[in-house]
């Protein structure tokens, strides 16, 4: 029980950072060149955690928290701070990226739980409807 809430706990930190090295990454730029990093490591990180958290922990429900964690942080770059300070923005070149982050990083944590939840509970197969053969009848 403890190494199951201990690896949760892991895999949420573990999302939190990776969601925060994201959107940090999202104007990176390689000799003047804008690099859509923070598209492949969203991508990438949402579908591996979220696997990695409903391995580790046993728990459809904690599977959900890396995608919802990460939800979290990417909306919460993309509002203006008191200061004026925003992360996720919406103009030119880096607007494409952005926009890009969010949608993908969105369909892939999406495609991550739903896969999860449709998942066999216990490795019992769903049951199959009709005789089997093949032949509508």
């Amino acid at each position: 029980m403890i190494r199951r809430v201990g690896a949760g706990l892991l895999v949420v930190v573990l999302a939190l950072w990776l969601a925060l090295v994201e959107v940090f990454w999202l104007p990176l730029r390689v000799f003047g060149v804008l690099v859509p990093l923070s598209v492949a490591a969203a991508v990438g990180g949402n579908l591996l955690l979220v696997g990695l958290a409903a391995r580790l922990t046993g728990s459809r429900a904690a599977a959900v928290l890396p995608a919802l964690v990460w939800l979290v942080v990417a909306v919460g770059g993309s509002i203006r701070r008191p200061e004026g300070d925003l992360l996720v923005t919406g103009r030119g070149g880096l607007g494409v990226v952005s926009l890009a982050f969010l949608l993908a990083g969105v369909v892939a944590a999406s495609f991550a739980v739903g896969r999860v939840l449709a998942a066999p509970r216990d490795g019992v197969s769903p049951a199959r409807a009709g005789s089997g053969s093949g032949g509508a009848r």
